[in-house]
C-alpha cells in the first residue's frame, strides 16, 4: 500500500506541486483518525482495547478527559481507571495510538476472538476456562478476595468465610467470585448472578442480598461511592476463601496465536514491578467518580 502511495505521489508532482500538496495533506480530519484496518492514514498502528467502562477502579465512564482519561470510541464520553493507565502506558511503550471500546462484560471475549479488538484489558483472570478461548500476557495486577457487607448487619464483624454462615450472596456473571468463591461460605443462599460490577453493588446496597464477593480493589472503590458499605478481608489467614492463582493474577487477552503483540506488552510490563502496579490502583482510587 506505501509502495502504490508513493507512485501516485510521484505522477502527481510531475503534474502540479500544488496538487501535490494538496494530496499529501489533505483537508479538514479527511486524513486523521482511525481506518478499519486499525491504523491512522499517517501508517501509525493503532491499539484497539476493549474493556466495560464501568467497572471501577479498573474502568469507569466520565463525562471528560479529566485526569488524562481517554475518549470511548463512537461516543462522546470518555474512559479512565486502572485499565486506561496500563493501556495508555503500553500504548506509548510501544509507539501505537490508543483507541478505547466500550464493550459488556459477555462480549469482551467475542470481540478479541473475532480480531474486532487487538485486546480486552478489563481486569480478567487468568483462568484456564478463558486459556481455552484466548491468550493472556503475563499478569499485570495481582488481586486479592474480599467480601463486601453493609455496615450494621449481623456479618458485619465476620473473621472468616465460615462466619458468614447462612448469608444471601451474588456477585458479577462468569466471575470466579460467583462460581468458585460464593459456594465456600456455607450454607450460602446464592443469588443470580449480576450482570456487571455495578448492578452487583446496587444488590447489595438496596438489602437484596447480604454479602457481595469480588476482588479488593473493587471493594476498596466501592467503599467511596457506598460509605455505609464494610469490606471484610480475611486474607492471610485460614478463614479465607480458597482460590488459585489462576483466580487472582489479573491479565491482558488477546487474540489466540498473537504471539507478537503478546511479547510486546509482556516487554512492557516486564518493566515493572507489583509495586508499581499497586500504586497505580491507588492512584486509580483516588480519582474514580463517587457517583454509583
Amino acid at each position: 500500500m506505501k509502495k502504490t502511495l508513493k507512485k501516485i505521489a510521484l505522477s502527481l508532482l510531475a503534474v502540479s506541486l500544488t496538487a501535490a500538496a494538496l494530496t499529501a495533506c489533505g483537508s479538514g480530519g479527511a486524513d486523521k483518525g482511525t481506518t478499519a484496518a486499525g491504523k491512522e492514514a499517517d501508517g501509525k498502528k493503532v491499539l484497539k482495547v476493549a474493556m466495560e467502562c464501568s467497572y471501577a477502579p479498573y474502568n469507569w465512564t466520565q463525562p471528560n478527559d479529566a485526569n488524562g482519561a481517554v475518549p470511548i470510541s463512537g461516543g462522546s464520553d470518555f474512559a479512565y481507571g486502572y485499565d486506561v493507565m496500563m493501556a495508555k502506558k503500553i500504548a506509548d511503550e510501544l509507539g501505537y495510538g490508543l483507541e478505547i471500546v466500550k464493550l459488556d462484560w459477555d462480549s469482551l471475549v467475542p470481540a478479541v476472538q473475532s480480531g474486532k479488538v487487538d485486546c480486552v484489558i478489563a481486569g480478567q483472570s487468568i483462568t484456564s476456562a478463558r486459556l481455552q478461548s484466548v491468550d493472556f500476557t503475563d499478569p499485570y495486577y495481582f488481586a486479592t478476595i474480599v467480601s463486601l457487607v453493609k455496615s450494621g448487619s449481623k456479618y458485619e464483624n465476620a473473621k472468616s468465610v465460615s462466619d458468614l454462615d447462612g448469608a444471601t450472596g451474588t456477585s458479577q456473571l462468569n466471575t470466579i467470585w460467583y462460581d468458585s468463591c460464593l459456594p465456600q461460605v456455607p450454607n450460602a443462599n446464592i443469588q443470580p448472578a449480576m450482570e456487571s460490577a455495578p448492578a452487583m453493588l446496587v444488590a447489595l446496597s438496596s438489602g437484596r442480598c447480604d454479602l457481595v464477593v469480588t476482588d479488593k480493589p473493587t471493594g476498596q472503590a466501592a467503599l467511596i461511592a457506598y460509605p455505609d458499605f464494610k469490606l471484610l478481608d480475611f486474607a492471610g489467614t485460614d478463614g479465607d476463601y480458597k482460590v488459585s492463582d489462576e483466580d487472582t493474577n489479573i491479565g491482558i487477552s488477546l487474540k489466540k496465536g498473537n504471539t507478537e503483540l503478546k511479547d510486546a506488552i509482556n516487554g512492557v510490563l516486564s518493566k515493572m514491578t507489583k509495586a508499581d502496579f499497586d500504586k497505580t490502583m491507588e492512584e486509580a482510587i483516588s480519582v474514580q467518580p463517587l457517583s454509583k
